[in-house]
């Protein structure tokens, strides 16, 4: 589920769609979302579309927590008006990785996974963000904690943790690694 040595196929016109997963999808995903996609325009790559999604429905329609927008603006990341949707089973067809952004994540995913036509072609696009972080797997320190609960030293941890491991999901395809992010 979590393997980070598969390559994914691209799907739509020869585009690589990547889908940041949290719990609400007005957290850490939007913060994923955002790294991503402005280290992707910092380094000229294209054909990779991007967005995120929730494991829970609770936040369906709403915006991104301010805090979480207060702190990517104050790190040069603006982020547009933002709506939290819910990751379905029928989402696994139209991207080519899933993205968890903790263990928990990775479980829900993998269940929902197994409701598709070819559960384990879907269970093969999930991977954990920090499976990309190298300080992280040496600490087997995997999850990005939810700061939704906690101040803003939180969402400050949790942007940097999310920095360090888009980089290495960056690094990991523009160095040809076979990763799911291989074809960018």
């Amino acid at each position: 589920m979590c393997d980070n040595s598969r390559e994914a196929k691209p799907q739509q016109n020869g585009r690589v769609r990547v889908c940041f997963v949290c719990s609400g999808n007005i957290c850490r995903s939007p913060t994923a979302e955002a790294i991503f996609v402005a280290l992707l325009r910092e380094h000229g790559v294209d054909g990779v579309d991007v967005d995120s999604a929730g494991t829970g429905a609770w936040h369906v329609g709403s915006d991104m927590d301010e805090r979480s927008r207060a702190t990517l603006q104050a790190h040069g990341y603006p982020y547009p008006r933002h709506v939290a949707k819910q990751f379905t089973a029928a989402d696994f067809a139209t991207r080519d990785l899933v993205v968890a952004l903790d263990g928990g994540h990775a479980i829900r995913l993998a269940a929902l996974a197994e409701q598709t036509d070819d559960p384990r072609r879907a269970a093969g696009k999930i991977v954990l963000l920090r499976s990309f972080d190298p300080q992280a797997v040496a600490a087997e320190d995997l999850d990005v904690p939810d700061p939704y609960f906690d101040g803003a030293d939180g969402f400050v941890e949790v942007l940097q943790q999310i920095q360090r491991a888009c980089r290495g999901l960056l690094r990991s395809a523009r160095l040809g690694q076979q990763t799911p992010s291989a074809p960018w």
